[in-house]
């Protein structure tokens, strides 16, 4: 079993939040800190669908791109370019996830579960991704009866 994770909740209303990455796991990321009210860019030379309200810069990460991040998420297919992120991220002392490598995460993206005016998060160990998704699942039709 992996070490236990403290739930945080913080309100990211304006706040810059950087997604490294435009394929499917970035971008459900970022529609993710966009619907929790965060200003997010994405950096990637291209974008596997469009996500409403991001800004996209259309190339590579560049070492200097997570300046003014509150938080940051490396989802690269490219583990070099995941990894130096992270780097940057600790140097400038953000909260940093990296989508390949739980080891260097200093935060944990939960399963998100909302229902009227209550928001839940779920996060695993990450020994079984599936029973995350499982008890999420139900968490989520309890909150869909309130």
């Amino acid at each position: 079993m992996g070490n236990k994770r403290f739930p945080l909740f913080v309100d990211l209303t304006g706040r810059t939040a950087v997604v490294i990455g435009g394929g499917t796991v970035g971008l459900r990321r970022a529609a993710v800190l966009r619907r929790f009210g965060a200003a997010v860019t994405v950096i990637s030379p291209v974008l596997a669908h469009d996500v409403e309200g991001i800004r996209h810069i259309a190339r590579g990460y560049e070492p200097g791109d997570l300046s003014g991040a509150y938080l940051a998420v490396a989802a690269s297919s490219d583990p070099a370019v995941n990894a130096a992120a992270g780097r940057e991220a600790r140097q400038l002392g953000i909260f940093f996830n990296r989508s390949d490598c739980r080891e260097e995460c200093g935060f944990f993206f939960p399963a998100i579960c909302e229902g009227e005016g209550v928001v839940a998060g779920l996060a695993g160990d990450g020994s079984d991704h599936g029973k995350t998704a499982r008890i999420a699942g139900e968490i989520r039709k309890i909150l869909e009866k309130q």
